[in-house]
C-alpha cells in the first residue's frame, strides 16, 4: 500500500521510432499486430541512450542497422490506460522521432510484427492510418528544419491537444 504523505515521481515511458530512409528515398516500415503499418521503435531501456535505444530497437524489429540524424518530432502521449500481458497499468509517454540512414541489413519480421517492407513515400501515406502513428509521419512528411512538439491522449482514444514547432 502506498503512504499517501510520500510525494511519488511521475512515471513515464521513455520511446522512439525511426524514419529509416534508404538510398532510394524508401522508408522502412514494420506491419504490428495491433497497430498496422508503423516506423519501427520502441521503449528506451533503462541505462540505454535514446540513440542506442532506437537502433536496438529497429535492428531487433527489422534485421536492419541505421545511423540517427536528426529529431523531427517530440511528442508527449498524456493518457495512461490499463495494460496488457500481466502489466497492471501502462503510463503517460514521451516518444521522440528521428529520421534515420540505413547502414545494412536485409529487412525480415520480427516477434512484433508480420511484416517489413521498403516503400515508397506514397505508399507509407496509405498504410500509416493508425492514429498516433500517423499525425507523427505527418510531421515527418512537413518537417522542415525545426522538429514539431505533439502532445495528445489516446484513451478513450486518439485526440491531438497541441501542434507547434520548437
Amino acid at each position: 500500500m502506498t503512504d499517501p504523505n510520500v510525494p511519488l515521481l511521475p512515471t513515464h515511458i521513455q520511446a522512439a521510432a525511426g524514419i529509416v530512409l534508404n538510398e532510394h528515398g524508401e522508408l522502412l516500415l514494420v506491419k504490428t499486430y495491433r497497430n498496422g503499418w508503423v516506423m519501427p521503435g520502441g521503449i528506451v531501456e533503462e541505462g540505454e541512450t535514446l540513440l542506442e535505444g532506437l537502433q536496438r530497437e529497429i535492428k531487433e524489429e527489422t534485421g536492419i542497422l541505421a545511423d540517427v540524424e536528426v529529431l523531427y518530432c517530440l511528442s508527449s502521449n498524456v493518457t495512461s490506460h490499463p495494460g496488457y500481458n500481466g502489466v497492471k497499468r501502462v503510463p503517460t509517454k514521451v516518444i521522440s522521432d528521428f529520421i534515420c540512414r540505413y547502414r545494412s541489413g536485409i529487412p525480415r519480421p520480427s516477434s512484433e510484427n508480420s511484416q517489413t517492407a521498403w516503400v515508397a513515400l506514397e505508399e507509407a501515406q496509405e498504410k500509416i492510418t493508425a492514429e498516433p502513428f500517423k499525425s507523427r509521419f505527418e510531421c515527418y512528411l512537413a518537417y522542415q528544419g525545426r522538429p514539431f512538439y505533439l502532445a495528445y491522449g489516446t484513451v478513450p482514444e486518439f485526440q491531438l491537444l497541441t501542434k507547434q514547432l520548437v
